[in-house]
Parts: structure tokens; C-alpha cells; sequence
């Protein structure tokens, strides 16, 4: 379970206020430092697309932000937990949702809040909105006249138009009901509900709990009057749907023998009495906010059979719109849908349902500080901070879209859809997925050699289960078995080695150790004990081919987990020295790192081996290295002993390498900004492109800089890949995720490969 985040009155006047005041800003999408890009932006190139546009109208997608901008729009008369506060007060909330659609989905909004609460006036001016945005979004608008709005809106506007205080709500509370009743074993069409509320949330949610299967006749819902019955003369034609003919007036009453109560109403309204008869397995839904209709603890503890769900953060289950509202506007967008159907928002709720059924990434627990996330009562529906919602979505919302006939565009590659879902929120997993896929192949032995800590052992459990490896344990089996227990992590079929209990192995790697090392000073005593070591074991099985890969380093130094590969393994022939890469994604691309972890002060000659091995794994990995050796100055502006030896490195570099792309010395911004280049130094080899491989001068700059970009959003790190070893060794980083471990465990698995290649050709030359 999160907690509860204290929010203090000025801490939240302070984050608003502080320059620039509000949460939002426009920046613009194409260069503007030249006079030509002013002319190519305004007048006189602006006319252009103009004028193809006028001809077409549909053009407008391919030549404005139109396509990918949403307006969210409000009259104030209804905002969340305030009430009438009138548009300007309202303003806050409306940024902050376009906040959200640009986080969770890459889509820009511009908040639009309209001093209107005559609903024909307000129809009129958004109508009139139309040639500016690919959707609208509605929001905090009173009901009844929300009902009115919307529904005009969407007959008579061509392009998406949702209230998403009706239907985000439903759609959300939707998938979380089909969990709980999957959980409790109760069929839809069985069970008695009883809504208490009868605003635009609650009619939009009954409407599509009856699309769903839920029997209108077995739904009583209550408005502040008490129970909607068909024998009351007051009521408005969207109660009236949901007016009952059964003889209960009070929610104490309704409540009796029901199977699930839904909650959109005020606080305190549900007792701990009202629960206790509600029927075997209830299902209480209390989203009222910020305080729910019975308060959660004072629920949980009426009962144990009770799956709760709240709209607050700080319990389990939390109802939350974000879930919806932003990949439902990316799907309806990305197909130029004319609006979002019922079609696209039951694709919604399957796809919200059927992800929270899968297993929970490691990123999303940790995130919530609860690594116990999986299906079942606690966990009945994705949470925001789940980077799989935006694909699992905005998929199905597209491809219902399609089949429903509201698409304009057409998406055929759905693969390639996924992946640019992905870049639209700075996640970019071609290469992690290329790298996951070519392991796949390989089926190599993995050996953990830390496989009593948690997020190894998960790890181990995700390789094993996608197939990227065959993991090998090691570690007490007694502390493994309780750690799997504790986590429910299944590693039935794995093998373990204790190296406290195992003795052939142990004694057949004594002496290979002894022979390898006992002219550098190891007596056999030593190396008796120093098999003992679990880095020393597992460098020894891949050296003796009882595995092909090794992962280990996630609670020992770096320098400590490295010793004893270069004591069994040693260094391939090929090069001299060894050196570790990263993988540094983000929005401009992927970059390769070296050296960030290894070697303090290079010299040139031995830079020039870092430059080859690096070049060789990038060429691997299927990218074409260009290269950028870097310093603090541009190509000798500045004298000193770094650019000097990072010229002659590269002066040696082209000589040994004579088809590589390679220039410096460079300054690092220089080195991957390829019209920077152009401008100031139209000679340099990265000129036309701009680098993508980048050699530091020292591990000082390396480590800084790698580490630097890995704590500023949307930039992720595969690594540290360790380049130069005769065997696939590859060591962690102190605190590395359970997903960082998985992809590491990918590249070990390709790593061996590569030995396992580089010897076959060795073989067959011999």
C-alpha cells in the first residue's frame, strides 16, 4: 500500500506560483535560429501549406499540430471536489489535466476555460472550435446540462468529443468490477448493485455496467432524495433510465443482499452496519473524493471478504482517470477518428482489465514502493505509473476505431504502432527489444551469481520465463527458497549450486586456478579459498564451459566483481585492456558510451583500443558506429594533456581503423550536433550526421556523464556492457533494477554468442 502524500496549503500556492507561474508552456517543434527559419515558419513559406489545405481540408493533419492537439474544456461549474467555482478558479485543474495527457500519452492540450453556463452558448463556442483541434475533452461541467452538451457536441462536431468526468470514470470502475467478479467468482448478469449517486459519473458508469451485462432491473440507485423509483414525480429523463420498481426508499434499505455497492456520491454516507449485509464476497466501490463513502480502513476491518476499490491513491485499487482519458484520445487521434464510440471505450475497459491480469513490471512496483503487485484483491486495475497502459490502450481504442468505421486513417503495422506509442512518452524499446529477441535465440546459461538477493531472483524468474536464458543459481538454497516464498517468485525448475556444499566442481576449479595463477603469487591454499568466492565459482564455470554468461555485481564493488574475471578469464586476445559501455536512450536516439567504468586515465594507444572494441559491440548491436573521441576542446582550439592525447588517439585510431568514422578532439555537445558541425567545422567526418558513439578521455568524464543523464527524465541506461574480457563476465551497477538486470542478462546471453563465434572461426583456422 502507498501512503498518503501530505500536502501542505503553501506548498501547492508555491508550486503553482513560482516563475513561470502554472504548469504549462508552449515550445516549438521546428528550428527557428535563422532568418530563413522565420520565413520558412511565417510569412511568406506559411502560405504554402495554406493553400493546400484550403483544397483539402483533411491536409490540415499533415501540415499543423491539429492531429496531436486536444482541447480540454470547462464552464467551471462542476469542478472535482469544489463545486460552481466559475471558469478562471478553474484554470488550475484544467492545466493540471493537460499536464497529464502530455505525460501519460505525448498528446499538447491547451486548456480552454469559457465564462458560459448556458448550455446552448457554451455548445456554440466550442462548435466553433473544431478547425483548431483533433478532440475535445469536456470537463467539470454540471449535470444535467453536461448530458446536453455532450451529446450535441458529438452529433455535430466531426472529431472526437468526450466528458471524461462520465465516461473516464466508467471506464476505469468498468474493468476494475470485471476483476473483482473474475476474483469473487460472480457472473455479471447474477449480481445486485446499488449506486449511490445519480450525477453524470453515476449514470455514464450505469449505462456501461448494463453494456456490460449487468441487468438494469437488478441496479437501485440513489440520488440525495433517497432511492430513484419509478412512483417518484421529480425525476429528470437520465434518472428516470435507472428508476426502480422494487420497494426499498433508503440506501439502508437497497443495500441489503447486494453484491456490490458503487459510490459517486459524498462522504460517510456507507456505515460499517449497511456493509455487514451486503451478500457473501461484496464488492464496494467508494469513490468520492477526497474522502470515500466509508472510509477504507473502517471498511476493510467490517469485513474479510470485501474487495475494496477508492478513488484515493494512498489505498489499494485506486479509480483513477488518468488510466483512460490519455490513451483513449491517442488511439481516436492516431486514426483521425470522427469520435469516440461505445466500441472504443469497451475496447478501453478490456484492455485496462486484461492488463492488470499480467505480471506487474519491476520498474511499476518499485515506483510504488510495493513489490507485491499482482492480480487479485489489492490489485484489480494498472496503476498510472505503468509505462505498458499507453500500448495496451491506445492499441485496441485504434483497432476498435478501425473496425467500427470512425477511422480516417488506417494503421496496418501495429508492431511499429506500439513503438512509436512508445517515443511519444520518451520510451524508445527497439533496441532493448531487438537485444531481448537475439537472446532469445541463444538459449545461453546464465549463471547469477547473487541469487539470494531479491531482484536477482526475479530477474532470474523473468529470464527463465521469456526465455532470454537458462538461469543458474548460486546461493544457499534454504535463503533462496524463502526469498521465492516471501515474493512468490517461481524458480522451480532452476538449477542451484550451493559452493559452500559443492565439492567436485569446486576441487576441479582449484586446480585449473592454481595452474592459471600460481607464477602471479596464488598458492593452492589461496585458491581453495578464493573458490569459495561466488564471482571466482561463476568465472570458472563460464571458463570451463558450465555456462556461457555471468551476471553478477549487484551488491559488491565494481572493482571487486571485476578481479576475479580477469584472474579466470583474462583479457581476449585481441585487445589489451578491458572497458565498459552503456547504452544511453533517449527522444534524439541511442548513444553508446565508453569508457564509463574501467580504465581511470587512458593513453592514447590504449584509448585506441577502447575506440575498437566499442566500434565492434555497436556494429553488433546493428548500429553503424560514428565516432566522436571527446575533450573540452574543438579539434586543438584549446591546448592541454587531454586534447593532445585524444588527437593523437584519433590521429592512431584512423590509421588502424582506416573504414571507421571517427573524429575529434570534441567537445560533446559539438560532437552529436551535426548542423553545429556544419556550421563551424564543415570538415569533420560527423558532420553530415552527428556522432553516436562517444569516447571520454577519462573515467572521471565517462562515469559523470553517464550517471548525470540516468537521473534526468526521459533518458534510460542499458549497462554497463563489459567490453575486452575472453568470456561473457558482466558486471552491475549498486542498486540496479530488476528490469536493468533482465536487459543485462539479454546482452550477456548475445555476448556468449559472440565468444562462442570468434572460437568456432579460431577452431576452424587452426
Amino acid at each position: 500500500m502507498t501512503h498518503s502524500v501530505k500536502i501542505r496549503r503553501q506548498d501547492a500556492i508555491n508550486y503553482h506560483e513560482q516563475d513561470p507561474a502554472g504548469k504549462i508552456e508552449v515550445i516549438p517543434t521546428k528550428d527557428m535560429r535563422t532568418q530563413r527559419d522565420l520565413a520558412l515558419a511565417y510569412t511568406p513559406g506559411v502560405a504554402e501549406p495554406c493553400k493546400d489545405i484550403a483544397d483539402n481540408a483533411l491536409d490540415v493533419y499533415k501540415y499543423t499540430a491539429k492531429g496531436n492537439l486536444v482541447a480540454v474544456i470547462t464552464n467551471g461549474t462542476a469542478v472535482l471536489g469544489l463545486g460552481n467555482i466559475g471558469p478562471a478558479a478553474s484554470k488550475p485543474v484544467m492545466e493540471g489535466k493537460g499536464v497529464l495527457f502530455k505525460k501519460f500519452s505525448g498528446i499538447d492540450v491547451f486548456d480552454i476555460e469559457v465564462d458560459a453556463e448556458d448550455p446552448e452558448e457554451f455548445i456554440r463556442i466550442v462548435k466553433a472550435l473544431e478547425p483548431t483541434f483533433g478532440g475535445i475533452n469536456l470537463e467539470d461541467i454540471k449535470a444535467p446540462e453536461s448530458f446536453l452538451i455532450e451529446d450535441r457536441l458529438k452529433a455535430e462536431m466531426d472529431i472526437p468529443v468526450m466528458h471524461d468526468d462520465q465516461h473516464g470514470t466508467a471506464i476505469i470502475s468498468a474493468a476494475a468490477m470485471i476483476n473483482a467478479l473474475d476474483i469473487v467468482n460472480k457472473k455479471i448478469g447474477d449480481i445486485n448493485m446499488v449506486i449511490n449517486g445519480a450525477g453524470a459519473a453515476a449514470i455514464s458508469c450505469g449505462r456501461l455496467y448494463i453494456t456490460l451485462g449487468v441487468k438494469r432491473e437488478n441496479i437501485i440507485m440513489l440520488d440525495s432524495k433517497g432511492v430513484i423509483r419509478k412512483d417518484r414525480g421529480d425525476l429528470a429523463k437520465t434518472k428516470a433510465e435507472f428508476a426502480t420498481t422494487i420497494d426499498v426508499n433508503t440506501l439502508e434499505e437497497a443495500i441489503k443482499g447486494a453484491d456490490m455497492f458503487v459510490g459517486l456520491s459524498v462522504a460517510d454516507v456507507l456505515t460499517p452496519k449497511m456493509v455487514l449485509t451486503m451478500a457473501k464476497n461484496p464488492i464496494v466501490f467508494a469513490m468520492a473524493n477526497p474522502n470515500p463513502e466509508i472510509a477504507y480502513e473502517k471498511a476493510m476491518d467490517t469485513r474479510d471478504d470485501l474487495i475494496m476499490a477508492t478513488g484515493r491513491s494512498d489505498h489499494p485499487n485506486q479509480v483513477n482517470n488518468v488510466l483512460g482519458f490519455p490513451y483513449l484520445f491517442r488511439g481516436a487521434l492516431d486514426v483521425k477518428a470522427t469520435s469516440i464510440n461505445e466500441e472504443m471505450k469497451l475496447a478501453a475497459v478490456k484492455a485496462l482489465y486484461e492488463l492488470a491480469r499480467q505480471p506487474v513490471p519491476e520498474l511499476v512496483a518499485r515506483a510504488y514502493s510495493d513489490r507485491r503487485l499482482t492480480y487479485g484483491p489489492f490489485y484489480l486495475i494498472p496503476k498510472p505509473l505503468d509505462p505498458r497502459l499507453i500500448t495496451a490502450v491506445s492499441t485496441e481504442v485504434a483497432k476498435a476505431a478501425i473496425k467500427s468505421g470512425v477511422a480516417r486513417h488506417e494503421i496496418t503495422d501495429w508492431d511499429l504502432y506500439k513503438q512509436e506509442l512508445r517515443r511519444k512518452i520518451g520510451i524508445d524499446d527497439k533496441l532493448v527489444n531487438s537485444i531481448i529477441n537475439r537472446a532469445k535465440k541463444y538459449k545461453k546459461r546464465i549463471v547469477f551469481a547473487e541469487a539470494d538477493n531479491y531482484k536477482v531472483l526475479k530477474a532470474a524468474q523473468l529470464v527463465n520465463d521469456e526465455h532470454i536464458g537458462i538461469p543458474i543459481l548460486l546461493g544457499d538454497p534454504k535463503i533462496i527458497s524463502k526469498v521465492c516464498e516471501e515474493f512468490k517468485i517461481e524458480l522451480f525448475d532452476c538449477k542451484i549450486i550451493d559452493i559452500d556444499e559443492e565439492t567436485t566442481l569446486a576441487e576441479k576449479f582449484e586446480g585449473i586456478l592454481y595452474e592459471k595463477r600460481k607464477r602471479k603469487g596464488f598458492t593452492k591454499n589461496k585458491c581453495r579459498k578464493l573458490i569459495r568466492d561466488r564471482n571466482y565459482f561463476a568465472a570458472m564455470m563460464v571458463e570451463t564451459g558450465e555456462a556461457d554468461a555471468v551476471i553478477t555485481g549487484l551488491t559488491k564493488e565494481y572493482s571487486a566483481s571485476l578481479r576475479p574475471a580477469l584472474h579466470v578469464i583474462g583479457v581476449d586476445p585481441a585487445y589489451k585492456k578491458v572497458a565498459g559501455m552503456y547504452f544511453i536512450m533517449n527522444k534524439k536516439g541511442v548513444f553508446f558510451f565508453a569508457d564509463t567504468t574501467v580504465q581511470v586515465d587512458p593513453t592514447a594507444e590504449e584509448l585506441v583500443d577502447i575506440i575498437g572494441m566499442t566500434a565492434d559491440t555497436v556494429r553488433f548491436f546493428s548500429h553503424e558506429p560514428r565516432i566522436a573521441v571527446l575533450s573540452y576542446s574543438n579539434f586543438g582550439s584549446v591546448k592541454g594533456e587531454i586534447p593532445d592525447k585524444v588527437m593523437k588517439a584519433v590521429k592512431l585510431a584512423k590509421e588502424k581503423y582506416p573504414d571507421l568514422i571517427i573524429d575529434g578532439d570534441l567537445q560533446a555537445n559539438v560532437a552529436i550536433n551535426a548542423e553545429l558541425q556544419n556550421e563551424i567545422y564543415p570538415f569533420s567526418e560527423l558532420s553530415e550526421i552527428g556522432a553516436n558513439t562517444l569516447i571520454f578521455p577519462n573515467l572521471a568524464a565517462g562515469n559523470i556523464a553517464y550517471k548525470l543523464l540516468m537521473e534526468l527524465e526521459g533518458t534510460h541506461a542499458i549497462g554497463p556492457v563489459l567490453l575486452g574480457l575472453n568470456k561473457s563476465f558482466h558486471i552491475l551497477q549498486l542498486g540496479t533494477s530488476v528490469r536493468e538486470i533482465v536487459r543485462m542478462a539479454a546482452i550477456a546471453a548475445i555476448q556468449a554468442r559472440i565468444v562462442e563465434k570468434r572460437d568456432e572461426v579460431k577452431a576452424e583456422s587452426e
